[in-house]
């Protein structure tokens, strides 16, 4: 079994679909003195892994949560390995691994939750979840399942670790109309509840510790897909807090580009910058009125949207973001790419060209890996790899870009402004 987390040569850094390497050994070398700047990953999800971030190459993770099991343990990582003083400068002398914590519920386990901010304290289990669940699960599903959390509580909980971590993300959130949800608890032979399980094909080895429990876990999924709408409540909940604190958010979206922007567009309507003729029609107001349309003269209006906006791993088609990218949209959104996602045997053409369509300045690579070290760093090289070809950037190049851009979507600021 060859040990996909420590990236050790084998049969995992040679996949099929891994880049053609034209670049020389030097420049990859110039482009790690740059700085590496990992958008999207999930290191906790392997806690005995997450010792290795200070000798990793990369100089910044962004460490998602995505469920009940692992937001204290983003949190007591986050605490590890802080973001350093001057967090939108470059620090020539000293580079300081460290990790921007981000804090959500992923759409996978939205059904865990129910919508209690109308008032109502409890929730009968059985009836929720056959209102959130499709088609409607069976009994013998429906008792392994755990008990639904309050909306509202799991709200603060967040916005209390927000204030904890000032320049937190909110993510990963989302929508996904394809993921089933697994069978539920394990049992053993003699029928008592099992709660992890050996995760040994998944990490790599019985060396890299217990897989954190709460996701799939190997378990084979089920027939039973979260409603739309239902994840639809949870991540508009989660937009909202990220705008009442003025966060950014990594968004999943999973065949559902078009339902995500639509959502979007709610939450910002009546704040889309000004057209270009609205722009030249307040250019000769001699009063200089503020338009409605205006996000930044709306006056006592605060937005209800999430200033920067990054669709993880994006899969949608080239087209698909001509929607993202209009000039009245208000937000700074950024597409993010991943070796593991993006590059699969039947997704790399719709990738570059894709790649090809997004702006320089909003573009982001992550390794969506679960447990940190080499492979993590190889990952991050194989997709900074991957995205100067088809740019035509040189490595170190690229990676001077990309290290902006990812300063601007976690601080709002590039590093030298």
């Amino acid at each position: 079994m060859p040990n996909c987390c420590d990236g050790k040569m084998t049969s995992c850094s040679k996949r099929k679909g891994a880049p053609r390497t034209s670049w020389k050994k030097p420049s990859m070398e110039e482009a790690k003195k740059v700085g590496l700047f990992d958008a999207h990953c999930h290191p906790t999800d392997i806690m005995s892994a997450t010792s290795r971030i200070s000798e990793m190459n990369a100089e910044a993770l962004t460490v998602m949560s995505t469920r009940a099991q692992d937001q204290d343990l983003v949190l007591e990582t986050a605490k590890q390995y802080p973001i350093p003083d001057n967090n939108t400068q470059a620090n020539e002398d000293k580079r300081n691994n460290y990790i921007v914590p981000s804090f959500g519920w992923h759409p996978w386990f939205t059904y865990q939750i129910f919508d209690d901010r109308g008032g109502q304290d409890e929730v009968d289990a059985t009836q929720h979840y056959r209102d959130v669940l499709t088609p409607e699960p069976d009994k013998a599903f429906l008792k392994t399942l755990p008990k639904p959390r309050k909306l509202s509580s799991f709200l603060h909980e967040t916005e209390m670790r927000l204030q904890e971590f000032p320049l937190a993300v909110i993510g990963e959130i989302g929508l996904d109309r394809s993921f089933r949800v697994p069978h539920g608890d394990f049992k053993s032979e003699d029928d008592s509840e099992v709660t992890s399980r050996d995760m040994t094909a998944k990490t790599g080895g019985p060396n890299e510790g217990e897989y954190t429990p709460g996701s799939r876990e190997g378990r084979p999924l089920s027939p039973y897909h979260v409603k739309l709408e239902h994840q639809k409540v949870i991540l508009k909940a989660q937009l909202e807090l990220a705008a009442k604190h003025n966060r950014a958010v990594s968004v999943h979206s999973v065949a559902t580009h078009g339902a995500v922007f639509d959502l979007l567009q709610s939450l910002w309507k009546g704040h889309e910058k000004p057209s270009k003729s609205a722009k030249k029609k307040q250019n000769k107001d001699a009063a200089n009125t503020p338009l409605e349309s205006d996000y930044h003269s709306v006056e006592g209006a605060k937005p209800l949207y999430p200033p920067r906006i990054c669709m993880h791993s994006y899969s949608g088609p080239a087209d698909a973001l001509k929607q993202f990218l209009g000039a009245r949209v208000p937000a700074d959104i950024f597409f993010s790419f991943s070796e593991l996602i993006n590059f699969g045997s039947h997704n790399s053409e719709k990738a570059v060209e894709v790649i090809k369509a997004v702006p320089d300045e909003q573009i982001l690579i992550e390794s969506d890996l679960h447990c940190a070290g080499e492979r993590m760093d190889k990952l991050l090289e194989d997709v900074l790899t991957r995205v100067c070809e088809i740019k035509d950037w040189s490595l170190p190049g690229g990676a001077e870009q990309l290290k902006k851009n990812w300063h601007r979507f976690i601080f709002g600021v590039a590093p030298e402004e």
